[in-house]
């Protein structure tokens, strides 16, 4: 079943949840630019090609892509293509 929120509806379950929304600024696409790039990876590396049995299958893959490469393994152009592990890990 899918539920659709009126704007402010969603805004009243964040709140009571004790969540702040995340919107970009008006005319700056880029203040998303980081969470796009993400999802844009995730999608094209995993959900893409991956057919899940169910909702538990499909949170128990993403965590595994998220936690053992994304963070560990994958290279990321914006942190000199370092894995956010080794980036973590640099000593000043």
């Amino acid at each position: 079943m899918i539920v659709v929120l009126h704007h402010k509806a969603y805004q009243q379950q964040l709140r009571e949840a004790g969540l702040i929304a995340s919107m970009s600024r008006k005319s700056m696409p880029y203040d998303n630019a980081v969470m796009e790039s993400f999802f844009a990876s995730l999608k094209q590396e995993l959900t893409h090609h991956e057919r899940f049995v169910d909702r538990d299958a499909a949170r128990a893959e993403v965590f595994n892509y998220i936690e053992s490469f994304y963070n560990r393994q994958r290279l990321h152009s914006s942190l000199d293509y370092r894995s956010p592990e080794a980036f973590e890990n640099i000593t000043e």
